[in-house]
């Protein structure tokens, strides 16, 4: 599929640190994928093996943790996050149609990060601004009353800074 995740011997050497001080606590998985994704902007299947190898927790559990939990990501994410939201207030007025064109403008789908590592896209779920529906957020600046003319402007105003 893609290239193998590189792992410096750094990076490596402060998971297994932070396995070592985790593993003597009741409960260490989690703050250990914690630390695994601080230090590694993700967590792929490389890293999850080598927690496994440390911690004895089956590859296959640490990996239904990292896939269920939304704080956690199987790849490094982009330099910025767009995210349109899909609550029910933003689907009703249009958010799909903005979702597909980011999609479509971005060259991929949600979840995924551009080639040049500058976009991450999210579908996101309500940020508590329903009565700008539908909104869209550039990390953490939100814009409201969202269509596809306003996402074009603000996808290239935010590639020019």
């Amino acid at each position: 599929m893609g290239k193998k995740f590189e792992i410096s011997e750094e990076q490596r050497k402060e998971l297994l640190k932070e396995i070592k001080h985790h593993k003597k606590n009741p409960g260490p998985l989690m703050p250990i994928l914690h630390e695994a994704q601080r230090i590694f902007s993700c967590i792929p299947l490389e890293v999850q093996k080598i927690v496994s190898e440390e911690t004895g927790v089956p590859v296959a559990e640490i990996n239904g943790v990292v896939t269920f939990y939304s704080s956690f990501t199987l790849h490094p994410k982009g330099d910025h996050i767009v995210g349109v939201c899909l609550g029910t207030p933003c689907y009703v007025r249009g958010a799909q149609t903005i979702l597909d064109f980011v999609k479509t403008e971005l060259g991929v789908d949600v979840g995924g990060t551009t080639e040049d590592g500058y976009y991450t896209l999210e579908a996101i779920r309500c940020i508590g601004t329903c009565g700008m529906a539908p909104v869209m957020a550039f990390d953490e600046d939100v814009y409201g009353e969202m269509s596809v003319t306003k996402a074009r402007r603000l996808i290239k105003e935010y590639r020019g800074k």
